[in-house]
C-alpha cells in the first residue's frame, strides 16, 4: 500500500495501523497487535494536538 500522508493532529502510527491492513494480516486469529494495545493503554506518545476552532 502506498504511504498515505497523516492528517494534521493525527498519530502517524494509529493512522498507518488503521489504513494499512497488511500490518495486522500477519497476526494469528485472536492475537492482539502489541503497538495498538500500547496505544490503547498509554495513549499516543507522538500525537500532535489539534488547533481548536476558537484559537
Amino acid at each position: 500500500m502506498p504511504n498515505r500522508e497523516t492528517p494534521p493532529g493525527e498519530c502517524p502510527q494509529c493512522w498507518q495501523h488503521a489504513y494499512d491492513k497488511s500490518i495486522h494480516r500477519a497476526l494469528a486469529p485472536g492475537e492482539d497487535c502489541a503497538p495498538c494495545i500500547s496505544h490503547m493503554v498509554n495513549g499516543c506518545p507522538n500525537r500532535v494536538p489539534k488547533k481548536s476552532w476558537w484559537r
